[in-house]
């Protein structure tokens, strides 16, 4: 674990990464809440065997109160980053997205998930539309400014229905 989070450290601190998640500083303390926390999801992102990302999922609520007024309780937040530039665009983190999302709904009682996208980072914002996510509306994050708040519910089961 030490060594996954040397590597994501440095990570955090290449320009673009801190564009899209916020500086280092913060993102650094985000990672290592999650990390603490028992209940938070938090994955190195591979392809081919290669570390190439981090993604983590936790209970929104943990960040505390700067949150939109209109996030439902039991929404899990997802946070997500792929390092390598080469394997951007490749489909890896709609993947490791996809896989993120699906982990939480299966193993917790989450009732949504949701991600706030820097309005600068659209190759992001279309990765999380093909996974179902739905714009909810802009909010003005405190590290990166302007961001999507967007939202993917829980999939109702046959018998739920």
């Amino acid at each position: 674990m030490r060594e996954d989070l040397d590597q994501i450290r440095g990570w955090l601190r290449q320009p673009d990464i801190e564009a899209w998640w916020g500086p280092a500083s913060a993102t650094r303390a985000e990672v290592q809440m999650a990390m603490q926390s028992p209940s938070a999801l938090c994955r190195v992102i591979e392809a081919g065997g290669v570390a190439v990302g981090y993604c983590h999922a936790i209970d929104a609520t943990l960040w505390g109160d700067d949150l939109p007024d209109d996030l439902e309780p039991g929404t899990w937040d997802l946070d997500l980053f792929i390092a390598s530039a080469e394997h951007r665009g490749q489909g890896v983190g709609l993947r490791a997205l996809e896989l993120l999302k699906a982990e939480v709904f299966s193993t917790t009682l989450a009732t949504a998930v949701c991600v706030f996208a820097s309005i600068r980072n659209e190759a992001a914002v279309r990765a999380y539309e093909k996974a179902g996510f739905r714009w909810q509306r802009i909010w003005n994050d405190s590290a990166v400014g302007p961001s999507w708040f967007m939202v993917a519910r829980r999939p109702v089961s046959g018998s739920e229905r």
